[in-house]
């Protein structure tokens, strides 16, 4: 039963997040790392500027670092994640870095939100960076939320109780997650030559 409704909700978010299109969900990824083997990045992004004229060459820096910086703390968090889908126990060693990990990604996304509205950027840079930003927050908050629902309704679940689910929030979400808008983040990263990892570009 558990494994019945897991399996179908995890269908209809992605179907209704992407609105039919590819997003960012790894699946050319051979293994999700062990707990063990995770290493929590050191390097996030940070910028004490303020009303500060950015160029050109900064701006493609700060996107790629908070874009790298998105893709190693998302990495580290999925065996996680895999724990709260199978309905496992944390232990206290696990607890503190998953919770150091979604500390370091809120970090990361304010960071980042700040730095781009506080600040000029070059011409070109202002609309697509507010993208990236919306995008991966919106990203974030929704993967959060959905491992939020599963360790919410786990016990019901194992009961053989259906439980209500308010996907609301989530599916709000789709008209910034969703593949056309990570399409358009892609082509402007290729069109600015910015190389990051994210979105599986590492080559």
């Amino acid at each position: 039963m558990r494994k019945l409704f897991v399996s179908f909700l995890i269908l209809f978010i992605l179907s209704a997040c992407s609105q039919g299109e590819n997003i960012d969900t790894r699946e050319d990824e051979e293994e999700v790392l062990s707990i063990q083997d995770v290493e929590i990045p050191d390097v996030i992004f940070t910028s004490e500027k303020q009303n500060s004229l950015i160029d050109e060459e900064e701006i493609k820096l700060s996107i790629k670092t908070y874009l790298d910086s998105y893709d190693e703390l998302s990495n580290a968090s999925e065996p996680f994640q895999e724990i709260i889908y199978e309905d496992k126990e944390f232990t206290e060693n696990e607890l503190e870095k998953f919770d150091k990990i979604n500390k370091l990604t809120e970090e990361n996304d304010k960071n980042f939100s700040n730095y781009i509205l506080h600040n000029t950027l070059p011409e070109d840079y202002q609309e697509e960076s507010e993208r990236i930003s919306q995008y991966i927050i919106a990203l974030n908050e929704t993967l959060h939320e959905i491992g939020e629902m599963f360790s919410n309704m786990a016990d019901d679940v194992n009961k053989g109780v259906f439980p209500k689910v308010n996907i609301g929030s989530i599916i709000d979400k789709s008209d910034v997650v969703n593949g056309r808008e990570q399409k358009k983040i892609e082509d402007f990263l290729d069109k600015k030559n910015i190389d990051t990892k994210a979105f599986g570009r590492e080559h």
